[in-house]
């Protein structure tokens, strides 16, 4: 079986990790804006052979000491920036006209550490890309003491470093560039012009992110990360969180009479006109034929893990979920109440579903809740079906049984692996052999 670690998924993305300290007030990055001044040295202060720039990996120390040359030859991020000189790109550049794609920052602030020209330290370069510090923070301030013998990741923290072990953190680093922020963002307008369609899931971007760290027992006492399931789960939570946030900034309006499409489920619209897809499960959701519909792969996949791990709130949640879509198709403030109640709802209940001690009994019903879903016809817009095949094969992962089920996992990617030629139908056929085999 292809499992998603040997997988080149298909999101096509070129859109990747930001440079997070770019001056927005609108990050609520509370960690960084306490040190917002922190200078950025560049990627060259780590990249020396006595730093992390050795040809291998070390195996008696604590970090590999190799991970600027894992950075430079296996990262894609350290080609976000040469993305922008490449010929598609100054396409779109010309069509929402742009001098350039390399020196306009609405293509910087996430292809690059686009820092402001004050924290640029004399050997910041900001066609290196996302380098380093657009993920750990500004060095200036840890780039000696996190060397000494003495010195601890708390040590670390206090300087500035970014806390990418925490999920939280992590999902909102992220997602800040995977699904944007009130100040940087993908609109529909930059889809038209070319870019391509975004999309997320923490767990199966962490995988497929070349490492440049292990994850042992000394990581773990020393950081106290979270993976597997757990990860997966902040991701969906901190991603319907962010997009419900952003429903209630104000990138709704920047269309004028018109929302701002890209809040939609861009395949609603985008798909051949005789490939009919509206189905009478959204009929039961109070959506009319015909109509733009809200994302909500995020919210769905929240649906799976409310209904095993917070069951007497299963309903409420739906209603409220419901309630955003039925919003959608009304007004704009209509959305924006709706979100914030939602946003709200979810804020008070996050604890309960990030400290549960969750078993893997409790993990398999989460699983076969999606695919449940699938069979039903609910998972039939393909952002819904792509978020699907993404969790349970990173559940089926975490549970060491993806060779078992390896074959309709398999089937199921076939049917996700482009969005041009999803079938909802077989999509939903795929499913249901899922629940049959979970």
């Amino acid at each position: 079986m292809n499992t998603v670690k040997g997988r080149v998924l298909f999101f096509g993305l070129l859109v990747v990790c930001m440079g997070l300290w770019s001056g927005s007030s609108e990050l609520h990055f509370l960690h960084a804006l306490e040190f917002e001044d922190n200078a950025h040295l560049g990627v060259a202060s780590c990249a020396s052979s006595v730093c992390h720039g050795k040809l291998a990996k070390q195996e008696n120390e604590n970090v590999w000491l190799n991970e600027f040359r894992v950075w430079s030859s296996d990262d894609r991020h350290a080609r976000a920036y040469k993305t922008l000189l490449s010929d598609e790109s100054k396409l779109i550049a010309r069509k929402l006209g742009l001098k350039s794609a390399q020196s306009a920052d609405i293509c910087l602030d996430c292809h690059a550490d686009n820092v402001t020209a004050q924290l640029r330290d004399t050997k910041f370069q900001v066609s290196d890309g996302v380098g380093c510090e657009a993920c750990h923070g500004g060095a200036k301030l840890w780039i000696d003491s996190h060397t000494e013998p003495e010195a601890t990741h708390a040590d670390n923290l206090k300087r500035g470093m970014y806390p990418t072990e925490d999920p939280r953190q992590r999902a909102t680093l992220c997602l800040s560039c995977h699904m944007g922020t009130n100040s940087k963002f993908a609109t529909h307008e930059i889809m038209g012009a070319g870019h391509p369609r975004l999309s997320f899931e923490l767990e199966a971007f962490t995988v497929n992110q070349p490492a440049h760290y292990t994850v042992d027992a000394d990581y773990i006492q020393r950081k106290r990360s979270v993976v597997g399931f757990g990860l997966w789960v902040t991701g969906q939570v901190e991603a319907a969180d962010t997009y419900l946030n952003l429903l209630q900034g104000n990138l709704l309006d920047v269309s004028g009479m018109f929302p701002e499409f890209s809040f939609y489920d861009c395949h609603s619209c985008h798909h051949p006109m005789d490939d009919k897809r509206w189905t009478l499960s959204r009929k039961n959701q109070g959506l009319k034929p015909g109509t733009l519909r809200l994302q909500d792969q995020h919210l769905l996949m929240l649906q799976s893990i409310v209904q095993i791990l917070d069951q007497s709130k299963y309903s409420e949640f739906k209603k409220l979920v419901s309630a955003l879509l039925k919003a959608g198709q009304s007004s704009k403030q209509d959305i924006k109440i709706a979100a914030g109640k939602l946003s709200a709802w979810i804020s008070a209940r996050r604890s309960v579903w990030l400290s549960t001690k969750t078993g893997n009994v409790e993990i398999r019903s989460i699983r076969k809740a999606i695919a449940d879903m699938g069979a039903k016809g609910l998972l039939s817009d393909y952002a819904s079906a792509e978020q699907a095949f993404l969790g349970i094969e990173s559940l089926s992962l975490y549970l060491g049984d993806a060779d078992k089920v390896g074959s309709v996992l398999d089937q199921m990617y076939n049917t996700v692996e482009s969005d041009q030629k999803y079938s909802p139908a077989a999509f939903r056929a795929v499913a249901q052999k899922a629940v049959n085999v979970f």
